[in-house]
């Protein structure tokens, strides 16, 4: 089970969820329980392109973010490239955007991601519902607008 230091919070407008999406601040104090897939460049290429609403036909080029750890493609969401650590001798890379927790949008996110984030913690990590809604309603953007009840009711 796989975890980042840093802070998982919610900001922004999906056009796709209706709401508030994810993101990874490194420099945040805390825990991020996540996932790690083995892809090649091309598909982490193709993946970050998709997110980032640009073309996927293009190879991203991985220099920068595989030699400083940082690599900024442009302003807007999962724009920035990090790599945040190794599995197996394998680098593990991720995007975010580049403003952080301090310079974000704080946003709600909807019922149906709270839910696909929920399925992935529960798979991946085992929680239950209710460590999940515990976990997820707290994080900035959802605190304050989601209670840990609620989003427990949600994944039952």
């Amino acid at each position: 089970m796989l975890t980042l230091p840093g802070t998982l919070y919610f900001a922004g407008r999906s056009p796709a969820w209706g709401g508030a999406i994810a993101f990874y601040d490194p420099a945040s104090p805390g825990r991020v329980p996540c996932r790690a897939y083995l892809v090649t460049p091309g598909q982490f290429g193709d993946v970050a392109a998709q997110e980032m609403y640009r073309r996927p036909d293009a190879d991203l080029d991985l220099t920068r973010v595989l030699a400083t750890g940082r690599d900024r493609l442009g302003p807007g969401r999962y724009e920035t490239l990090l790599r945040v650590g190794a599995l197996g001798g394998r680098p593990v890379l991720t995007f975010t955007c580049a403003t952080g927790l301090a310079g974000a949008d704080l946003a709600t996110p909807t019922p149906a991601y709270l839910r696909t984030l929920a399925a992935g913690l529960a798979e991946s990590h085992r929680w239950g519902p209710w460590r999940a809604a515990g976990y997820l309603a707290t994080r900035p953007g959802a605190a304050g607008h989601w209670r840990v009840g609620a989003v427990a009711a949600l994944l039952d």
